[in-house]
Order: C-alpha cells, then sequence, then structure tokens
C-alpha cells in the first residue's frame, strides 16, 4: 500500500510539473503574440503619421501623363501607337451619379473616408499574398491607382507599393475628392484604344457618357482592373459578367433598388461597330499577339499602354502591308466580299523563327476573331506529312504507286475525275492524287504519321485514321505553317516569336528575345526530298498559280464541298501559309479550291516578304526525277464522284504541261545503285519482300552528264 500511495504523488507532482511548463509556453506566447501586434500597430501608426505629414504636389492640376508607348516593325516602322484616340476631358459635374456610384463600389467602396490609403484592406491583401507566395490582391484605392497611372510604373514590386502609398497621401493633401475621381476617370486606360470614361463611352456605345443607360454605365466601370480581358470586343460574354458583378454590388451597397439590378443585369448590349481610329495601327491582329507575349513576360495592359515603352517586334512592314492588300484585292476579285467571307495570312522566318506577317482575317473593324489561331481541316495541305513519314521509311519520290480506285476497311477516297495508273510518288503528290495518299498512309502507318506531325509542331487531335491522308481533322494555319519550316531548314523546327526587344522610356532595355531554340526533328534527307517534290507543285502541280519566279516549294489544299482553301509555301527563308473560307463553316459557292485565291495570296505576299533574299535556292543536293511511266493498263475514271481534294479545274491541261517540262532523267549510274541496293536488301532478308503499294521502275539508261547521286534515306531518333 506504500508503494501504490508513493506512485500516486509522484504521477500528481508530474502533471503539476507539466501544468507549470505549459503555463509558462503559453505565457510567453501571448506575450510575443501582444509585443507583436503592438509592435505592427506601432508602425502603422508610424507610417500613418508619416504618410500625414507630406507635403502636397505642386501643379498637379495641369498634370498629363505620358501615354506614348510604341510598336516598331523590325524595319523601324511604328506600327501602333497607344495614344489616347479618343481622349475628351470630362467635368466631374457632367459624370452621371450612376457611374461614380459603379465605379467606387468596384474600385473602392472606402473611397469617401480614408486618406488615399486603406490600411486595412492593405493588411487583408498583405495576408492573402503571403497565403499565395505571389501578387494576388492589390487593394489599391482609387487615390492609389490614380498615383500609378500618373507617377509610376505597374510592376508588382513592394517598393513600388511604398511609393504608391506615399504619393498617394501626396494626391489627397492636394487636390478634393471630387477633382481625385475626376482626373482618374479622364486618365484611367479602359481598352480598346480608350483613355477616360468619355473616350469609352464614345468606342464602345458611340454615345456621350451622359447618354449610357445604368447597364452601359455598369460595363465601363468594370474595365479598370483588366481593360483587355473585359473589353467587350475582345470578350462579350466576360463583360457581361463582370458588368453583373458591378450591378450586384452597386446593389448592396444600395445605390440601387433590386428591381433596377434585375433589370439591368438582364439588359442586352449594343455595341458601336470598332471605329477606324482604334485600327489605325498597321497590324491590328499582329498587335493582339504581341500584346499577348507581353502579357507572358509579366506586362499588363496599363503599364504597356501607358508606360511610354518601345516595343521592337519582328514584323517586316512591306510584307504585312502586302498581306493587307492582298487579302482584299484577291477576295474582291472572285467576289468574295462578304462578312463571312475572310482570309488569313501566316509568315515567318524558319531559320529564326521571326514572324514577318500576319493576318487573322481581312478587316479587323469588322471582326477581331484571328483566324490564323482557328481549328480548321487542312485538306491536301496536309498530305506532305504523310509522303514525309514515307521518305523516313525508305520510300523514294521515284517508286511507282498505283493511283487508282482503293478500299481501305468502309473508306473508298477518290479523285477529282482522272486516274493516272502507276506514276512516280514525287507526281502522286504534284497531282494531289487522293487515292496514292490513301495508300502510302496504309503502307507507312497511321501512328508514324500522327508522331511525324506531332513532333513538327501540330498539337490538334488527330484521328487514329487512314483518312487524316487528306486532311479530315482540323489543324491551325499557325502550326501547319510551322510544321512545314522543317521542310525549308534542313529538318529542324523553330518556335516564332513577335518580340525583339522592350526598352524603357529612358532607353533601359528590360527585355531582349532570347536566342532562337531549335530541336531536329526530321532527316536532312527528307527535308531536301520534300522540298524537291514540292517544288515540283509549285512549277508544273495544283500551285502553278503560286509561282513568284524563284525557287520555292508548296502545296494546295482543298477540303469537301468548298469549305476550306489553303496554299502553304516556302522559300529557304521565308514560310507563308494562307487560308481562304467562311467563318460560319459553309460551302462556298465560288468554288475556291487552294490552287485558286489561297495561292494567289501567297503569291502576292511572298513577292514583297522575299525580296531581301533575291533568287536564293535550298542548299539541298540535287533530286533527280524519273519521267516515265509504267507500262499499265488503262485504268477507269469515276468522273461523277467527289474527292477530299480538288486540283486546279483543268487537271489535263496540267498534265500535259508536266510532261513538256521535260524533267531531268536519273543518270544510268544512280539507276544502278538503285539496283543494288534493292538486291542488297533482299540479300539480307532471304526472303520475298512484302507486298508495297509502291513498286520501283527502272527505265532504260541513257547517256547522260554524271549527277549527284541522291542522299541515303535516315530516320530521324525521334520516329525510332
Amino acid at each position: 500500500m506504500v508503494r501504490i500511495k508513493r506512485t500516486s504523488s509522484d504521477k500528481a507532482a508530474a502533471r503539476r510539473n507539466i501544468v507549470r511548463k505549459e503555463n509558462k509556453f503559453f505565457k510567453a506566447v501571448k506575450v510575443t503574440f501582444i509585443l507583436g501586434v503592438a509592435f505592427v500597430l506601432a508602425a502603422g501608426v508610424s507610417f500613418n503619421l508619416y504618410l500625414s505629414s507630406l507635403p502636397p504636389i505642386n501643379n498637379l492640376d495641369g498634370f498629363k501623363p505620358n501615354i506614348v508607348t510604341k510598336f516598331y516593325s523590325h524595319d523601324g516602322e511604328i506600327i501602333k501607337t497607344f495614344t489616347a484616340y479618343t481622349y475628351s476631358r470630362v467635368d466631374i459635374k457632367n459624370v452621371p451619379q450612376d457611374f461614380i456610384n459603379a465605379l467606387i463600389a468596384t474600385e473602392d467602396k472606402n473611397f469617401y473616408n480614408h486618406n488615399g490609403y486603406d490600411l486595412y484592406g492593405l493588411a487583408r491583401s498583405t495576408v492573402q499574398n503571403l497565403i499565395a507566395r505571389k501578387f494576388v490582391q492589390g487593394a489599391s484605392t482609387i487615390t492609389q491607382q490614380l498615383a500609378r497611372i500618373l507617377f509610376l510604373s505597374n510592376e508588382k514590386t513592394f517598393d513600388r507599393k511604398l511609393k504608391e502609398l506615399v504619393i498617394a497621401a501626396r494626391i489627397e493633401k492636394t487636390i478634393s475628392k471630387e477633382q481625385i475621381l475626376e482626373m482618374y476617370m479622364n486618365n484611367v486606360y479602359l481598352g480598346s484604344g480608350a483613355y477616360g470614361v468619355e473616350g469609352a463611352a464614345e468606342i464602345y456605345f458611340n454615345k456621350k457618357l451622359k447618354e449610357l443607360s445604368l447597364p452601359e454605365l455598369a460595363l465601363i466601370a468594370g474595365l479598370p482592373q483588366a481593360p483587355s480581358v473585359y473589353s467587350p470586343f475582345n470578350n462579350l460574354d466576360l463583360a457581361i459578367q463582370r458588368r453583373n458583378q458591378v450591378l450586384l454590388r452597386m446593389y448592396k451597397m444600395k445605390y440601387i433598388t433590386k428591381e433596377q439590378y434585375e433589370k439591368a443585369k438582364e439588359a442586352k448590349v449594343k455595341l458601336s461597330a470598332v471605329p477606324k481610329f482604334y485600327t489605325t495601327n498597321k497590324a491590328p491582329y499582329f498587335c493582339d499577339l504581341v500584346m499577348a507575349e507581353l502579357e507572358k513576360l509579366g506586362f499588363d495592359d496599363t503599364d504597356i499602354s501607358q508606360g511610354g515603352y518601345k516595343i521592337v517586334t519582328t514584323l517586316d512592314a512591306k510584307a504585312q502591308k502586302a498581306a493587307n492588300e492582298a487579302i482584299i484585292k484577291n477576295l474582291n476579285a472572285y467576289g468574295l466580299k462578304g462578312k463571312n467571307q475572310q482570309a488569313a495570312v501566316f509568315s515567318f522566318s524558319p531559320i529564326d523563327g521571326r514572324i514577318l506577317a500576319y493576318a487573322g482575317g481581312k478587316d479587323y473593324t469588322q471582326s477581331q476573331f484571328d483566324r490564323v489561331q482557328a481549328v480548321r481541316p487542312a485538306g491536301s495541305a496536309f498530305k506532305p506529312f504523310v509522303y514525309a513519314a514515307a521518305i523516313e521509311k525508305g520510300i523514294s519520290p521515284n517508286d511507282f504507286i498505283d493511283d487508282s480506285p482503293v478500299t481501305l476497311g468502309d473508306w473508298s477516297p477518290h479523285n477529282y475525275g482522272k486516274y493516272r495508273g502507276k506514276i512516280p510518288v514525287y507526281k502522286a503528290l504534284m497531282y494531289s492524287s487522293n487515292v496514292c495518299a490513301a495508300r502510302l498512309i496504309k503502307e507507312v502507318g497511321v501512328r508514324s504519321v500522327i508522331q511525324l506531325a506531332r513532333v513538327l509542331g501540330i498539337t490538334t487531335p488527330l484521328e487514329y485514321d487512314y483518312t487524316i491522308a487528306l486532311g479530315s481533322n482540323g489543324t491551325k494555319l499557325f502550326e501547319i505553317t510551322r510544321a512545314y519550316g522543317a521542310f525549308a531548314n534542313g529538318g529542324y523546327v523553330v518556335q516564332p516569336y513577335a518580340i525583339e526587344s522592350v526598352e524603357t522610356s529612358r532607353g533601359k532595355v528590360v527585355y531582349r528575345a532570347p536566342a532562337v531554340k531549335s530541336s531536329h526533328q526530321l532527316s536532312y534527307n527528307t527535308a531536301a526530298v520534300m522540298t524537291a517534290m514540292l517544288k515540283n507543285v509549285i512549277k508544273s502541280g495544283t500551285g502553278v498559280a503560286a509561282n513568284i519566279g524563284k525557287p520555292a516549294a508548296g502545296k494546295t489544299g482543298t477540303t469537301d464541298d468548298y469549305k476550306d482553301a489553303s496554299f502553304i509555301g516556302y522559300t529557304p527563308d521565308v514560310v507563308t501559309g494562307v487560308w481562304v473560307g467562311n467563318d460560319d463553316n459553309t460551302t462556298n459557292s465560288k468554288a475556291i479550291q487552294g490552287g485558286t485565291v489561297p495561292a494567289l495570296i501567297w503569291r502576292d505576299v511572298m513577292k514583297v516578304a522575299t525580296a531581301p533574299y533575291k533568287n536564293a535556292d535550298f542548299d539541298y543536293p540535287v533530286i533527280e526525277f524519273i519521267n516515265t511511266k509504267a507500262p499499265v493498263e488503262k485504268p477507269q475514271a469515276e468522273p461523277e464522284e467527289k474527292s477530299d481534294e480538288n486540283a486546279e479545274q483543268n487537271q489535263d491541261q496540267l498534265e500535259n504541261n508536266t510532261e513538256n517540262t521535260k524533267p531531268a532523267v536519273t543518270p544510268a549510274d544512280v539507276l544502278k545503285n538503285f539496283k543494288q541496293s534493292q538486291a542488297e536488301k533482299n540479300n539480307a532478308s532471304q526472303t520475298p519482300a512484302a507486298p508495297v503499294p509502291v513498286q520501283p521502275q527502272t527505265p532504260a539508261p541513257q547517256p547522260q552528264p554524271k549527277a549527284p547521286v541522291p542522299v541515303p534515306m535516315a530516320v530521324p531518333e525521334s520516329l525510332h
């Protein structure tokens, strides 16, 4: 019993010791917390006293911000100036009270109760930013925003925030609340080229500010947070969502009744047409691309528009002008004058990735939708990837392929009216034969074609199906044009870019484009062979209308029922893609094909874009093509069937022209090497070769001067 009592006593003593230690610990935490809070409060009071003691700003009434950020082309021409296109000073007395209420409810609900800064809001945003480990909340008052507009940049740094607080406090001591509101409303950037609320009313609604309705005023009041994001010209749905958030805040702050709120949030938005003075920039679609690239670099709309930057882009001003004019000229010449009938042009350097010309449509004032980035079927412009996969597998452009009806499963593709029997592979591409493309994809495999398209930069979904050989899947003009760049650049893929450098108003370079990134995704030989074959498309095939009188290669593309037509081609220094079609994906009544309007637009653009490079030819080995036909039975034509690729309307004439051009005959030594290589393959396998749809045909040797032997076929590591 004594032992038990002693044990209980020991436990009780231990508990008392633990309690004492815990009490000491919590007491220490409590003291630390109190001291910390006291220190923060003391610091806050001291900072508040410091801000209160700041002197006013002299001559603030006459201050005007420097809003002259400019975009330059690569050759030094100004292509866009961020200036107050519609800057009109408005007196606070002429501003509707509903707009003032909407602005305060949205941007600064305590505007009339602070001295330029909101310490509670600042503390709240600081906690949120610390939790997120990045700037997610700004908590800037209207006065702070005005301080930033007038005197500071938009960089999200602690140093800038302190300066903003200091200047805001001085502004509050210099002018009245009404004057602060007036200056803010006259200088804030509201997207789409509008500086100030009066300018925004004119741009978005073609009205005076005092003529706007409650929902229209609420829409403009919601723009300062992210002008380009919420611009109704850029995204009407987001603009309406933002407007309704503003209306809800007005209702919660009792600026409007519930009935007004319910009625206003259901109101339809009736925008004005985009004014001409907004699109005085010479490459509006390209400038949108530059803005998106700047955003990725950490700049925002207000910073760009009011920062006084000099932004040097990659654009070739002459090529861009040619693209703008070529679209209008050729569409009009073919009677394609409807708002729905559109075209797009994308041009870049396959060597260093500089974007040279960029037009997402024919009239930015009517539609700001960028068709360079739209997903549309490529038609036969996709076929070169099938042929490239075949070349990678070892098929020669001089092998023969059967241009006759074929059925693969439940799919039976058809040519446009004519079949030619057994023809060389290079002629199958030149004539854009659908059945030959189908036979090739069956031979090399769908997986190989998709893999090749992927490594060349095409990211849009591609069905695991034979029909992709004819471009049945959608692709972006941007991506398929970039992929063609590998044919021009020895198999290297480069990433196109739009911005060369960004300089501050004081000449400090804050960004310079890094060295171009490229990846070798296609064998050098395949790039050479594909270029040689695609040169024939322009010389004698479906792309003769694109001939620019200098070495060039390209491919036409036309989808079923003439819904989409394209031409993508290149020289050693410039790659350009052109798309023509209807925005609503309807059939074009003019039966536009890739070899017509798109080829003509491409020709007009490339004549200008390639002028600095004169008549430069590709630095590839000579690829010789045979010009004989295999002895085959006359194939049957099926003129009633439509094809997935419609070639030029007079294919017979084109073929006659091709035969008359007399391409070079393969020399005897080349044919001898070809026979030997085939024999070596057969001997190595010691078994008969599996049947393939392409068969080598060796015409009788003819005495010719010795010519270069074709480069051996190779498969890059990316396709192993």
